[in-house]
């Protein structure tokens, strides 16, 4: 079994040989995001440093980034770097971001360097030719032959390992390029912060270099403006600094040129400078159509490309191995190199059909969703355990908390109930169960961090329980835009909405102390007036719920009736264990479904009031037995809502995907309970086990949580995640992060995103350590 790093111990030292910035070239970038994700996500596993490529032409000042300067051009640098790393205690594995140009001149010495390296070597190829000759061919073999493991980005790249260069499958990881999560801000907005309101907005970016064939763009062009003489195309980024040393601005000056010649002035702008990053995904988000034209059909991977569909840019691209892969399936349009006239015809289609731009950035965005530089950091994280003999267990990063989406969701009335990927849609009403989970999320963010603003929320999701509440003291559910009752309430069971509200109701008010007489008048109120008739439900997981919120309530003063009420549902739980129990199968019902561990947790609670020992027996027992069927290899794997898991047949294999985060959530809430009263770490240990599964540790190894919104998605499914950031999913994450981290208060980010506007789109509620040259 793996250990976890001893806090005593050094991170073991993952060393990434690579171009870094400021140096400015594809990879350099590329090496920077990846590093700050694995920081961001592992910076408890293991430490990362860099190694940064130079030459003659190459030198730079890294602000104390690099541990080591490799300067190929100088003598005997290969040998000094080997001899240090060699001597390293702390390095551990030493991954290399390869391209052929970086060590054009230095092959014998890079392969003398790999020889005679004594660390595990993790090789990123960036570049994969097909059809080698012999020579490339043997190169390729002997880098293969003295690394651990190939880093490709794309499955066709492997495919050519494997069928022209003879490299075991086995060999091979696919890792696609990493791509940023981004706000997916409003259209509109951006383009009046940029100033081009009222403009059809293509664009390309990236290092310029005649490669891009830009040109092909600007032939196409003239038949395109006559009849869209709003469009405007964005050429955004500056000349290549080795295409700059060698020709200078000799690219740029002919697409200059071709713009008079044919034109297009007003049409074409230059941005030519090397756009800062939330800049440049800004740009993108604004964009109506991207445009990629690289006339290179040898090009393995794009990161341009990657960014702009990941920005939800309906894309246009000439069919480089890397874009006939990801836009298969009306994900994009492909077209043939240097065809001006089908870029053309293919520009003039999708500007014509808004509909048919939001299919393709909607199949886009979900083709590279599984691409986040979350994603990618723990494929390699995953890697570099597999590669390490003395691996550790990965120890993910607990993210900050950040309201955002809370907030975006949260209007006057209530909590809107879905959400297309992160704008709430407020055509999809509002529920009680959403309001009520969030009121019990923001009550616990209130008593964590006493934030007055956290106050408004309260108040709002309380209100918006009250609505729902009917004059004999039950609850209704579902409330539509209009804020009306919807019929879907007088067909559906809402016992479970029910008890959810006494669970929210008694929470709140077990924290009266923290509350106002008003809120806490009106919040006894309507639980007073629930109570009158909480007793005639008799749903399994109602009365969980309620037996959860008579708890809480009977907590700030002793009450006969709460005892009395928790006792009825309790013995009536009992009841059912006693119905259905045998010796391999310790539950209450005859079938394990959704929110299972409520029932558990409900018994633990009727216990703690009580102390009734059947009930601390069969909380235990019952508790134990779903943990058994959940938790596999320090993961957690929820009851799929494709298929229950039946008495009769208690072994039958799990359904793949269909696992909810409000399951996790639940799971979590109740683990902290067993472990607050047991002390037992094994609970602690599945506490942060499942809470790992929204940071990635499930069968996709994808992120569920999006740190960048806020937000959390709402399903891990058999082959992909469901991107849409609904309430319930969103609350669920809160509800978890806040019990399963309860100490880090200090790391709350209340706002916006920094560095980032953010649309309205519903009306809210108002390094010192010293490098080593080697040279």
């Amino acid at each position: 079994m793996k250990i976890e790093n001893s806090l005593n111990s050094p991170l073991p030292e993952i060393l990434v040989i690579t171009s870094y910035p400021p140096r400015e070239c594809g990879i350099a970038t590329y090496s920077h995001d990846l590093i700050k994700a694995l920081k961001n996500k592992f910076s408890n596993s293991f430490s990362i440093k860099v190694c940064a490529l130079e030459s003659e032409n190459e030198n730079h000042d890294y602000a104390g980034e690099a541990k080591y300067l490799l300067n190929v051009d100088e003598p005997d640098a290969f040998l000094s770097l080997v001899k240090s790393i060699n001597e390293s205690i702390e390095t551990c594995l030493v991954l290399i971001q390869h391209e052929f140009g970086f060590f054009e001149k230095k092959n014998d010495e890079f392969m003398q360097f790999l020889l005679a390296l004594r660390k595990p070597v993790a090789m990123a190829f960036h570049t994969v030719l097909p059809r080698p000759d012999e020579i490339l061919k043997e190169r390729v073999q002997q880098i293969a032959g003295l690394s651990d493991s190939i880093i490709v980005m794309t499955e066709s790249s492997a495919a050519i390992l494997t069928g022209d260069y003879g490299i075991k499958k086995e060999m091979i990881t696919v890792i696609p390029h990493g791509t940023h999560l981004v706000p997916h801000l409003d259209n509109q907005f951006l383009k009046t912060k940029y100033q081009l309101q009222g403009k059809k907005v293509l664009s390309t970016f990236g290092l310029l270099n005649s490669g891009k064939s830009i040109e092909t763009t600007l032939n196409a062009l003239p038949s395109v403006v006559k009849s869209n003489p709003d469009l405007l195309f964005l050429i955004i980024g500056k000349t290549h600094p080795s295409v700059l040393k060698k020709e200078g601005e000799k690219y740029r000056q002919m697409l200059e040129a071709k713009v008079i010649e044919l034109g297009l002035q007003p049409y074409v702008k230059f941005i030519n400078q090397f756009v800062p990053l939330p800049d440049l995904l800004e740009y993108l988000q604004l964009t109506d159509i991207y445009l990629f034209t690289s006339k290179d059909p040898n090009q393995a991977v794009s990161g341009t490309f990657s960014y702009a569909i990941s920005c939800g840019c309906p894309i246009i691209s000439t069919p480089i191995p890397h874009a006939r892969e990801v836009l298969k399936n009306d994900a994009g349009i492909i077209f043939d190199f240097e065809n001006s006239e089908q870029l053309s015809e293919a520009i003039l289609s999708l500007l014509a059909n808004k509909e048919l731009r939001k299919n393709i950035s909607s199949n886009g965005l979900h083709r590279m969703a599984s691409t986040a530089w979350e994603n990618s950091a723990i494929a390699h994280a995953i890697l570099f355990e597999k590669i390490r003999d003395d691996a550790v267990l990965l120890k993910y990063n607990i993210p900050a908390i950040n309201l955002d989406h809370i907030k975006k969701l949260t209007i006057e009335f209530g909590m809107v109930q879905f959400s297309k990927i992160n704008h709430p849609d407020l055509s999809s009403g509002y529920t009680l169960d959403d309001n009520a989970r969030a009121l019990v999320a923001m009550c616990r963010h209130f008593e964590l961090t006493g934030d007055p603003t956290t106050l408004e929320y309260i108040r709002t999701y309380l209100d918006f329980v009250q609505f729902c509440q009917q004059p004999r003291g039950n609850f209704l559910n579902y409330v539509n835009e209009k804020k009306q009752f919807t019929e879907q309430n007088n067909n559906t069971n809402l016992e479970d909405s029910n008890g959810r509200a006494i669970w929210a109701l008694g929470y709140m008010l077990s924290l009266s102390r923290l509350f106002s007489a008003e809120i806490v008048s009106q919040a006894e109120s309507v639980m007073q007036k629930a109570l009158l008739i909480v007793d005639k439900i008799h749903s399994t997981r109602a009365m969980a719920f309620a037996i959860k919120g008579l708890y809480y309530h009977n907590s700030i003063k002793s009450s006969e009736l709460d005892k009395l009420l928790i006792k009825e549902f309790a013995d009536r739980l009992v009841q059912m264990y006693r119905h259905e129990y045998n010796n391999e199968w310790y539950w209450f019902e005859s079938y394990l479904t959704y929110a299972n561990s409520i029932l558990p947790e409900a018994m633990l609670c009727a216990w703690l009031v009580s102390g009734d020992k059947t009930y601390k027996e069969i909380a235990a027992k019952s508790f134990d037995f779903l943990l058994g069927k959940i938790f596999v290899d320090n993961s957690i794997k929820v009851i799929s809502n494709k298929g229950w898991l039946y008495k009769k047949d208690p072994l039958a294999p799990s359904k793949a995907g269909g696992e909810q985060p409000i399951d996790i959530a639940y799971t979590i809430m109740a683990l902290k309970k067993f472990y607050d009263v047991f002390k037992d770490e094994e609970y602690k240990t599945n506490m942060e086990n499942a809470f790992n599964w929204f940071l990635g540790n499930n069968h996709l190894h994808q992120i569920m949580y999006n740190p960048c919104t806020g937000g959390c998605y709402d399903g891990l499914e058999e082959y992909y995640v469901n991107l849409n950031q609904g309430a319930e999913s969103t609350v669920s994450y809160l509800l978890a992060r806040l019990t399963v981290d309860p100490g880090s208060t200090d790391r709350i980010n209340n706002g916006l995103n920094v560095n980032r506007q953010q649309e309205v789109l519903i009306k809210p509620i108002k390094s010192t350590r010293r490098k080593t040259r080697i040279v």
